[in-house]
């Protein structure tokens, strides 16, 4: 049985087929909830399942995965930056630094009356760098598509020294508590 990922993240799709997932995607068209000063698990939670949602009630019949990630630091949640000059500062910020990742994850299918919603945590602790390591950083990495302007998967060894929790979850989807709700739906 296949479900309906509500997203159009390359990373999600790509750890969703390392643990051989059948799926089709459909992007949610919503706005999300973003503001600076929420409780950051929370806000993820509820955009998660705001995009289930949104796929779920033009497809009432399938399951709907739907997800969300935020960077926290220093009580402000870090969104997608709108621009070059917003994402360096950001980085500029989290530069040696420690600071959270949060993700949240949503299933729900209408006609058997189910969702599922949960977060995950994982923290981050970046190097101490410079302005020209960001320079670097952003030739390597698109900034803008990433929550926190980074991604731990390409080029993380210029700004990354550790993290602690799940790998995955930092990329956007917490792939091992994913697939034991996926497991406990028959769809993998």
């Amino acid at each position: 049985m296949s479900f309906i990922l509500a997203s159009a993240s390359p990373r999600r799709k790509e750890l969703l087929q390392r643990i051989g997932a059948r799926f089709d995607i459909i992007p949610a068209e919503v706005e999300e909830f973003e503001e600076g000063h929420a409780n950051p698990e929370a806000m993820v939670r509820e955009n998660a399942a705001l995009k289930a949602d949104w796929v779920a009630r033009k497809h009432p019949d399938r399951f709907i995965l739907g997800s969300d990630t935020t960077v926290h630091l220093d009580g402000k949640v870090l969104i997608k930056p709108a621009n070059l000059e917003e994402a360096k500062r950001m980085l500029a910020r989290l530069s040696g630094r420690t600071h959270v990742v949060y993700t949240g994850v949503s299933l729900q299918c209408q006609d058997q009356g189910i969702e599922e919603t949960f977060g995950v945590r994982s923290e981050v602790t970046f190097k101490l760098f410079d302005d020209e390591t960001i320079d670097r950083y952003f030739e390597i990495v698109n900034p803008l598509d990433k929550a926190g302007a980074y991604g731990i998967q390409e080029g993380g060894g210029l700004i990354i020294d550790s993290f602690q929790g799940s790998h995955s979850n930092i990329m956007g989807l917490p792939i091992d508590e994913t697939k034991r709700m996926l497991e406990r739906h028959n769809l993998i």
